[in-house]
């Protein structure tokens, strides 16, 4: 399991994403992965829920960004899927407000 740092999750990025259609079956299961990830990578931010909100594939990169919410506006735990692995590549926390100083 690997938490991303900013400069790991950014080269998993593509400029033109694809958004993936909120009733596409996602390519493999990754709630393993996610139950699985460590309280302290979420931030203090709760995440149990486990919606999805978005999901985009980086068509450069061959990688899907998961996003899924909290109860925080604008606070996402994103999964990043290697697509052609087929398996979880990492996660990272992805705080909006934060990179856009809006707190």
């Amino acid at each position: 399991m690997s938490r991303l740092t900013e400069a790991e999750f950014l080269a998993t990025m593509d400029p033109h994403p694809a958004r993936i259609g909120q009733d596409d079956a996602p390519p493999f299961d990754f709630w393993a992965y996610f139950d699985s990830i460590p309280d302290e990578d979420f931030g203090g931010h709760d995440f149990s829920d486990g919606t999805v909100t978005d999901a985009l594939t980086m068509p450069a990169t061959n990688f899907q960004h998961v996003l899924i919410r909290c109860e925080t506006a604008n606070v996402f735990l994103v999964l990043i899927l290697d697509l052609r692995q087929r398996r979880v590549y990492g996660h990272h926390l992805l705080d909006l407000r934060k990179l856009y100083g809006l707190i």
